[in-house]
Order: C-alpha cells, then sequence, then structure tokens
C-alpha cells in the first residue's frame, strides 16, 4: 500500500469511526466530516503577505523559505505529490477562531497554547524559535562573529519578554541590558542611537531587519535560548492532524528539519553565535 493509500486508509478510518459515534452522541457527526477539504488534494493556508525566511517572495507555491519548505516535505511525506498541494490564504485570527476552515492545515507561526486548543489542533512542532540580536548596518555590534565580539555592547528588550534573560543568561550578570515598553520603543531605541543592538525571538527579528529598519542586520542566534514551538493548525477534531505529526516527527527525527532551518533561516542572514 502507498503512503498515499496508508494515509486515506487512515483517514477513512478514522472518519468510520466517528460515523459510528455519531449515532451515539450528539454532535460528533460534525466531526466526522472532517476530512480533507478537497479529496486527493492538501489545502494548506498562510498569511497574506508571508514573509521572509518562513516563505520567499510571498509566493509558497515556489517551495522556497522555510515554512514552504517543510509543507512540501510533510506532504511528501504523508504522500502527496507537489502537484496536490493547494496554497490558499487566511487572516491570522481568523484561522485560530473556532468553527469551519477552508483549509487542511495552516502554517503561520502559529504556537500551540491551551485557549488555542480549545478552537483547533495542533500538529507535533516543527520549529523552536532561538533569540536573535538585531544592530545597525555598519555599527560595531554589527560587525561581531562572535559572542565575545559582543563584550561591552548595550543592548535594548521589550518588557515582560525572555529576552532579557536571555542577555543576561549569554553574556553574563554583567551584561548592559536596558529594557523598553515593547519592540516598537527597542527599535526607536536603536534607531536613535541609545543602543547598540536589540535582542527578540527570531521572527521577530526577521520583521524588525526587514520591515522596520532601513539597513539593519541580524547580527546572529543565541542558539541555545530556546522560545515558542510552531506547528501546523489544523481543524478541530481534523483527521489529518495525527497523521501531519507523524510526517512532522519523521521528518524530525531524520534530521530534515535542521537540514531545512539552516538553509532557510541561517543560511538566510542570520548565522548561529558561539
Amino acid at each position: 500500500m502507498s503512503r498515499t493509500s496508508r494515509v486515506v486508509a487512515a483517514v477513512a478510518a478514522g472518519a468510520a469511526a466517528l460515523l459510528v459515534l455519531s449515532a451515539c452522541t450528539s454532535g460528533a457527526a460534525d466531526s466526522a466530516e472532517i476530512g480533507s477539504v478537497t479529496e486527493g488534494k492538501l489545502t494548506i493556508a498562510t498569511g497574506e503577505p508571508a514573509y521572509a525566511p518562513w516563505m520567499i517572495d510571498n509566493t509558497p507555491e515556489n517551495g522556497e523559505g522555510f515554512e514552504s519548505a517543510v509543507a512540501y516535505a510533510v506532504a511528501e511525506e504523508m504522500g502527496y505529490t507537489a502537484e496536490d498541494v493547494v496554497w490558499i490564504r487566511t487572516p491570522f485570527e481568523s484561522a485560530i477562531a473556532p468553527g469551519p476552515k477552508e483549509f487542511d492545515l495552516n502554517m503561520q507561526q502559529f504556537s500551540a497554547t491551551p485557549e488555542r486548543e480549545n478552537a483547533v489542533d495542533f500538529s507535533s512542532p516543527y520549529y523552536v524559535t532561538t533569540q536573535a540580536i538585531v544592530a545597525n548596518a555598519g555599527s560595531e555590534a554589527a560587525n561581531a562573529k562572535s559572542i565575545k565580539d559582543l563584550d561591552g555592547t548595550v543592548f535594548g528588550v521589550a518588557s515582560g519578554t525572555t529576552s532579557f534573560t536571555a542577555a543576561e543568561k549569554v553574556f553574563g550578570d554583567t551584561a548592559k541590558v536596558q529594557v523598553f515598553n515593547n519592540l516598537d520603543d527597542v527599535v526607536a531605541a536603536l534607531q536613535n542611537g541609545n543602543i547598540d543592538a536589540l535582542v527578540t525571538d527570531l521572527p521577530g527579528a526577521f520583521y524588525v531587519r526587514d520591515a522596520q529598519l532601513d539597513d539593519g542586520v541580524i547580527v546572529g542566534q543565541l542558539a541555545d535560548e530556546a522560545g515558542d514551538e510552531f506547528a501546523f493548525l489544523l481543524p478541530k477534531g481534523s483527521n489529518l492532524t495525527k497523521p501531519v505529526s507523524d510526517a512532522v516527527d519523521t521528518l524530525r527525527e531524520d534530521g530534515t528539519l535542521d537540514e531545512l532551518a539552516a538553509e532557510w533561516i541561517a543560511d538566510q542572514g542570520a548565522p548561529v553565535l558561539k
């Protein structure tokens, strides 16, 4: 039996089981209907626009960018060809809201939380964020190639984030860290020259570099400082949740996810600092 056949059979079996339950429990009939949006296709949603490094050129269909590459790898692991993958766009907030969905999977850096899990399903995580350092191009901090090169740097962090703890842990108790109300205030401090560099999670670092600074650079990732876990979002009670998680787990265990993270994140201007 091909992988596609196995997935389809598993989904069909799950749906059949739920149909049996529907005869006994009210509301189960709705869950029994949660299969693929289009038979034989895998409909994947993302945001509009979709930014690098997650999607390149706002074109998920090209397979370029970390999340796009992961999506096609998961689809292949489940037995779908690239031609079977259909992309649509959805706002972030509507994706995590309760109710029927027009997609099988959705990926736009979703973190699973207990509150969200009341409304939707999540797969196994395909990526764990790190903390990263951003500086203005041409500055001393921007030219750092190692953690030691950043000795004496004045960092800015947003209040209430793990970035402060990460900065103190990596750079020691004598780290010069200034705390601001939010990330926008940290960016303003960097633009005004009040700090030498800022620390934020890697997705935020890409946004600051690409959307907020005229000439910013990501100095590097603090790879040992783990943060949020990103996972595929699925409709609540989807028959595809387990097959997707199984595919993600396989790709993690065989090293594919690490290889894709190196290719589409670290090698795209976010080196890992040692």
